[in-house]
């Protein structure tokens, strides 16, 4: 009988050889003409990325072409917002988005359901909303925040 090593070594020698699995990543040749002009940046280091980093890009790639200009014009702004914040705004953004994700399926709808209500009123609403709440204060703005935590963990 193999041992757990020797079974894994075959199984990884058997994807190899039917091609489930590229050892050596994506060769730039493989990619589209289109997924090349999108990547062309990174034409000069594409052969020294690791294989993960290149199937990410690959993909991203294939997903920016898919996308429509408006998705595009989106994307591009949601990636200036992140490059606009400090390290310390992205450790925090990524933290709130792994909590988020941490939700049950029906407290991520609420908060989804609130975050379109909100997106639908009209500008002068929303400014006067935020300048509501700036005018708390920090405990009265965490008892808000701890409140909804606990309705949203309790469903």
């Amino acid at each position: 009988m193999m041992n757990r090593k020797a079974r894994f070594a075959w199984l990884l020698v058997g994807l190899l050889v039917f091609g489930l699995v590229q050892a050596d990543g994506v060769s730039w040749d493989e990619l589209s003409d289109a997924q090349r002009s999108v990547l062309a940046d990174q034409a000069g280091n594409w052969n020294d990325m690791s294989v993960e980093r290149q199937q990410r890009l690959a993909l991203g790639a294939q997903r920016w072409l898919s996308m429509s200009d408006d998705d595009r014009a989106q994307a591009r702004q949601r990636f200036s917002r992140w490059q606009s914040l400090t390290p310390e705004q992205r450790i925090q953004v990524r933290e709130r988005y792994q909590d988020f994700r941490s939700l049950s399926p029906a407290a991520q709808r609420r908060i989804r359901d609130v975050r379109d209500r909100y997106r639908s009123l009209s500008p002068e609403r929303r400014r006067e909303l935020r300048q509501r709440y700036r005018s708390l204060t920090p405990d009265q703005r965490q008892r808000i925040r701890d409140r909804r935590l606990r309705q949203q963990r309790g469903n």
